[in-house]
């Protein structure tokens, strides 16, 4: 296997810390087809965002290292998160999920719109099955094993203090439960399938008790919401129920620790 294939497996299971991994993350050049296309969105660019200097590399989870609710999404996008390096900003998609999040006291501001504007998440990590934009948002699952590694020691690092997961979209459903199992919960056979508001409670391999109740919720693109297909309510009720499971209070600030 060649040595940048080798990668991701590699590299993410030597961090130690979520900021370890998440240095090491940033150099993944895995898969060739979204290495071309994160980079050439970058260098083209948008032409409203002209002006801006792309991340144009694999994005990093967001959130603080002991969250105990996750948000995993699709990938980033190619003028979204590809251009502002943070998770969900920069499209659509984060203006709803971080409105949401800020009403229910999970988030410092209602939008975020590059790194290091004073977005804080309080409680919550938001992350992706897929690192790197892919063309068209559709990475092949292919492209999608090879990203897994990233996603499962993210899960491992957060396994102290995670109680819930929100998984965006049937794509995510089917990246997060593998994820999951090889971080150390158990999945049922057959895993449970995908539909808007499912839940189903995973309970750890060892004998830490550590429970975390996965949610299944409509990606919040914006092809679902122009449609109705998922309104800014149903958004909400999902998250309200993650932050309860997770013992985060839902509709206030919360108390736990931030990251911008």
């Amino acid at each position: 296997m060649p040595d940048a294939e080798a990668f991701p497996l590699r590299a993410a299971a030597r961090a130690r810390t979520l900021a370890g991994l998440d240095g090491q993350l940033v150099r993944c050049r895995a898969c060739p087809r979204l290495v071309a296309w994160r980079e050439e969105a970058a260098r083209v660019k948008r032409p409203a965002f002209r002006d801006w200097e792309y991340w144009g590399r694999p994005v990093p989870g967001f959130g603080p290292a002991d969250a105990a609710m996750v948000i995993t999404g699709l990938a980033p996008a190619a003028h979204g998160a590809n251009r502002t390096g943070r998770m969900f900003t920069g499209d659509r998609a984060g203006d709803l999920l971080y409105a949401t999040l800020h009403g229910l006291g999970l988030a410092s501001q209602a939008a975020s719109t590059r790194r290091h504007d004073g977005l804080e998440l309080n409680g919550v990590r938001v992350t992706a099955p897929v690192r790197c934009a892919p063309p068209d948002n559709r990475p092949t699952p292919g492209e999608r094993d090879a990203c897994r590694p990233w996603l499962v020691q993210e899960l491992r690092l957060l396994r102290p203090t995670v109680r819930s997961v929100v998984v965006l979209g049937a794509f995510g459903w089917q990246a997060a439960m593998p994820a999951l199992e090889a971080a150390g919960w158990s999945v049922p056979r057959p895993r449970p399938a995908f539909s808007h508001g499912v839940q189903a409670t995973l309970p750890a391999v060892d004998e830490s008790g550590a429970l975390v109740t996965v949610f299944g919720c409509y990606h919040v693109s914006q092809h679902n919401v122009f449609t109705g297909r998922l309104t800014p309510a149903m958004l909400r009720e999902v998250l309200v129920e993650a932050a309860r499971a997770a013992g985060l209070p839902a509709g206030g600030r919360t108390s736990g620790h931030g990251q911008r």
